[in-house]
């Protein structure tokens, strides 16, 4: 992400909820600047901060605190502004910029609760495409490597789904759509790294336990291919041959020209076996589920 400065915070109005910036989606592979994620910018009408109204005065505080990148005390500010304001506007715009304040702060498992919170409160607000996507982005900075749990990206996921699913036409659908590919195959990464664990220390059926996974909930990943191969080695492992041999059959009809391909098919030469399609198997029924057999 294009870390830039929040555009100035000078011109935005404090009155109207709905003068979000207008936001061009970049390409798949790039996400927005922070300049594009900030939901209240390019107001014609001057901010003023006005004592008389203890709302709008918080509100300002915060503001200007991001202006100045002191993210974590106007989190502060817009949570204060909820507390002594809990119902109408105020709170609803004060949680809107909770959760983007501590994105900003890098403060990203507190973003999400802001936009849980959100999402119990206001579900159907104009604003709930713009939360759920930050929200994501927060779980998405979170991104741990394969070998640890991926709880953050499976929470990532759901923002991302939520936008994708509630508000398709949305300018947060599109990249939505991309991140949701890069967490399952985070996810898919993390289950096939477990496996090869288990396979390693001869936990056959931990292995196909987690390699099942793989094939049932991230079958359009690029991990599948690994899958298959790893299920012909641990079902060779174990004597069942018949599932061997399904699981290289089925890899070789979706990905011929992959390296794990071809080492299936020597692991069953090896054994005096070649690949087949064998209907009653589980590998066989799930992947024809899709239409990839």
């Amino acid at each position: 992400m294009n870390h830039t400065n929040p555009k100035s915070l000078k011109t935005l109005r404090v009155a109207v909820l709905a003068g979000a910036a207008t936001m061009a989606f970049v390409s798949s592979a790039q996400c927005f600047s922070l300049e594009d994620l900030n939901p209240f910018g390019g107001s014609k009408y001057e901010m003023k901060v006005d004592p008389n109204v203890p709302a709008e005065r918080y509100y300002n505080e915060g503001l200007i605190k991001i202006e100045k990148h002191d993210y974590e005390t106007a989190a502060k500010d817009f949570a204060t502004l909820q507390k002594q304001y809990p119902f109408g506007e105020w709170a609803r715009k004060g949680l809107v910029m909770e959760v983007y304040a501590n994105y900003l702060a890098g403060s990203y498992v507190e973003a999400s609760t802001a936009a849980d919170r959100f999402n119990t409160l206001y579900p159907n607000a104009s604003d709930a495409p713009y939360v759920n996507y930050m929200a994501g982005q927060a779980m998405y900075g979170e991104m741990p490597d394969v070998q640890r749990d991926q709880d953050r990206m499976v929470k990532a996921m759901k923002y991302y789904q939520t936008v994708v699913d509630k508000y398709p036409k949305s300018q947060y659908a599109e990249d939505s759509r991309y991140k949701i590919q890069i967490c399952r195959d985070q996810i898919a990464g993390h289950e096939l790294e477990v496996g090869r664990y288990y396979l390693k220390r001869k936990n056959y059926t931990a292995a196909i336990n987690r390699f099942r996974e793989v094939l049932f909930k991230y079958q359009t990943t690029r991990e599948a291919e690994e899958a298959l191969e790893r299920l012909t080695e641990a079902y060779l492992a174990i004597g069942i041959t018949n599932e061997a041999e399904t699981a290289a059959a089925v890899l070789g009809a979706n990905f011929p020209n992959s390296v794990w391909y071809k080492e299936a098919v020597e692991r069953l030469r090896a054994d005096g076996l070649t690949p087949q399609d064998h209907q009653e198997s589980w590998i066989s029924k799930s992947f024809k589920k899709v239409g990839l057999s």
